[in-house]
């Protein structure tokens, strides 16, 4: 029995050198100053915890608005009201993101796709978001993204990095692919664009989750691109990386920050461990609330849920990966249904119009590996096809057919 172990040993070393060299150093926030940490070189209000408002709440949401209504002077003045305001909201579903790619350029094709003046992504909604923000001119980028993209392109894997991972190493894989693929699709001309639409008073918001905290953070991708400092777009990739770096398969991304004059490092990873889609922190104010109908500004909040949200029979192996990975994919699936609840009684609470799409159960395409370009194009085609088709969008989340009347 020793002999065997010390074999073991011999045969692990290697792995578990190369996972202890790849692991950062990290000197972890204290626990009664991670609210006050900042990111070195950035104003505060680039981010806020997912579930909690931030104490400033109606002075962002006053000088959004007061941005808003200025961008839109031409149209008041024609009109006598502003605009509606159209919010979009990506899900997570890695692979599955062609779906909403796909119906974002069929609503195109529509003449119908408004301006969002918010977008948020989560996961491989976070890779979505940036391009459906700026509109319709990059939906060539996400068809290719979602299309042509094989496992190749998003990270590598191999015994080699398998090892690592076991032997106490950050993943199971190195997505060093996929940050690269971050890095030269979010350009600074794209930066750009997303800081002068903030200026606007438009948001992109992209989740993260902050794996020591145990909570969500939501990151102003606009307030960061918007705020001239030289390493802005350098942690739009980080926060982008971390979204859709799926604890355990991906590195979780470690993020520099500051308390006062001591340097810290958070670990992010991603946005669906806390919510698979979300819009703002449910917690609000009722005044902030007030501040869109002061000016009787009407919402509308689109949903696009990058998955299937009815059961899937799938037969199984009995084995530890098989059993693990599906135990995973059945949590996504139900905590994706609960945040449509909860958007739900959000939009009834603060009067904004719901509208909900999301992967037909009739779509019974497989994938042969992680990222398939043949099951993605059929999926981005689904989306394509169902944003053209009347009744595509849902008026409230499935099953909710109580009524007041009712037993």
């Amino acid at each position: 029995m020793q002999s065997f172990r010390k074999l073991i040993t011999v045969l692990a070393l290697p792995f578990l050198i190369a996972a202890c060299s790849a692991v950062p150093l990290h000197v972890p926030v204290p626990e009664n100053e991670e609210s006050v940490a900042t990111v070195p070189g950035f104003p505060a209000n680039i981010r806020f915890w997912a579930d909690e408002a931030p104490s400033n709440s109606r002075a962002l949401i006053s000088e959004r608005i007061d941005a808003y209504r200025a961008a839109n002077a031409d149209y008041f003045e024609k009109h006598k009201t502003y605009p509606a305001l159209h919010y979009l909201a990506l899900s997570g579903g890695a692979y599955n993101g062609a779906f909403g790619a796909g119906l974002l350029s069929g609503w195109t094709d529509t003449g119908k796709r408004p301006d969002f003046a918010l977008v948020t992504g989560v996961s491989a909604g976070a890779l979505i978001a940036p391009f459906a923000f700026l509109g319709p001119r990059y939906d060539a980028t996400l068809r290719t993204f979602f299309t042509t993209t094989n496992s190749d392109k998003i990270f590598v894997g191999g015994l080699w990095n398998f090892m690592s991972g076991i032997t106490g190493g950050l993943a199971l894989t190195d997505s060093t692919p996929l940050a690269k693929k971050i890095q030269t699709s979010i350009t600074l001309d794209v930066m750009a664009d997303i800081a002068a639409a903030h200026r606007k008073g438009r948001r992109l918001f992209i989740s993260t989750t902050n794996m020591e905290a145990q909570r969500g953070v939501i990151w102003d991708i606009g307030a960061i691109a918007n705020s001239g400092n030289p390493n802005a777009l350098n942690l739009i990739h980080q926060i982008i990386l971390a979204s859709a770096s799926i604890p355990g398969v991906f590195k979780p991304v470690f993020i520099d920050v500051k308390v006062g004059n001591a340097s810290y490092s958070e670990i992010h990873a991603d946005g669906g461990v806390t919510s698979q889609v979300f819009v703002y922190p449910l917690k609000v104010q009722r005044s902030v609330i007030d501040e869109f109908s002061r000016y009787h500004m009407e919402r509308h909040l689109y949903i696009i849920r990058n998955s299937k949200i009815t059961p899937e029979y799938k037969v199984l192996q009995p084995e530890f990966f098989t059993l693990s990975q599906r135990s995973v994919e059945t949590l996504s699936k139900y905590q994706g249904l609960g945040d449509l609840y909860r958007l739900y009684l959000s939009t009834q609470r603060d009067g904004i119009d719901y509208n909900l799409v999301y992967i037909p159960s009739g779509f019974t395409a497989k994938t042969k590996e992680y990222f398939d370009p043949v099951y993605m194009s059929q999926l981005f085609d689904v989306g394509y096809t169902m944003a053209k088709q009347p009744g595509t969008w849902m008026k409230k989340p499935p099953n909710l057919d109580y009524s007041p009347d009712e037993p």
